[in-house]
């Protein structure tokens, strides 16, 4: 095995099973509960989690130190590893740009040691899609330049497809207006996003009604997804996993992938988007 350590934080929405497969390093953020002390979000139990989401409990994310990075990463290097870092992505948080200049400190202190960033444009199960496919290569004993420079080509070919169902938290985000989401309410539509090339997240369409915006995802997949036949594809839900299956036979039966893994969508997307979050993310020609 290539003797680097591969780091990503806990916005890639990984379980620990597949996280200890993998052999990947997690750094974990911060959410802080109403009435709690801030917690690492490895800490916290999802369903509870979800449950004082819907019982208008407030939630809300802390933005990581550089020196926790540093505290974080240090340790590997003093054992003799070269480190890489796959971040979430610039544009939706403050956490890659705290990893980077963690990281370039480090490389003044340890000459020695390779250390490298990626910046994914990616988050959630997008970032942990791109983070699976690095890890993938450095098991099958890719260099750490071989695997930086595939995360960076493949990146852009990361496609997020997602829906919400209770819009107040797209508000409270300023993703949409609070007039949108009284009429979206009312009206039951959903919105339908992505993330696009410069890691941002997009209103792409609108669908009336639940189901209606599951089928979009699909029809989304559909139009850009690459030898789906030899992909494994995720999933993320935010506490409703009996859509997340729904939209998982789909994508087996109507696009032929062979592999889906579900994961819930963790606290720190979660505190944003809410329950019922529900998106698929894939291998396509373009985001």
């Amino acid at each position: 095995m290539a003797n680097f350590v591969l780091i990503t934080d806990s916005s890639a929405d990984l379980d620990r099973e597949l996280i200890a497969e993998l052999d990947l390093r997690v750094l974990p953020l911060e959410i802080l509960m109403e009435g709690c002390s801030p917690v690492y979000n490895d800490q916290v139990d999802v369903k509870d989690f979800y449950a004082k989401l819907r019982a208008k409990s407030s939630v809300t994310t802390s933005a990581v130190s550089i020196d926790r990075f540093t505290q974080y990463m240090e340790p590997f290097l003093k054992e003799g590893n070269d480190v890489l870092y796959l971040g979430f992505s610039s544009e939706l948080s403050g956490t890659y740009n705290a990893g980077l200049v963690a990281a370039n400190e480090l490389a003044e202190k340890y000459p020695e040691r390779t250390i490298k960033t990626v910046d994914t444009l990616c988050a959630s199960t997008g970032q942990g899609l791109l983070v699976y496919l690095a890890a993938k290569k450095r098991l099958e004993g890719a260099s750490l330049e071989e695997v930086r420079q595939f995360a960076e080509e493949t990146k852009l070919h990361i496609c997020h497809w997602f829906t919400v169902d209770d819009l107040f938290f797209l508000k409270r985000g300023g993703r949409v207006s609070s007039a949108t989401a009284v009429m979206g309410t009312m009206l039951s539509i959903k919105p339908v996003m992505h993330v696009d090339n410069k890691g941002k997240l997009i209103n792409v369409a609108k669908a009336r009604g639940r189901k209606a915006a599951m089928d979009t995802l699909i029809e989304k997949m559909k139009a850009t997804v690459i030898e789906p036949e030899k992909q494994t594809c995720f999933i993320c839900h935010g506490d409703c996993l009996a859509d997340a299956e729904y939209v998982a036979d789909r994508m087996k039966k109507d696009v032929g992938v062979p592999e889906v893994i579900i994961e819930y969508t963790g606290p720190v997307i979660g505190a944003h988007s809410g329950p019922g979050t529900l998106a698929i993310f894939y291998v396509g020609t373009e985001r």
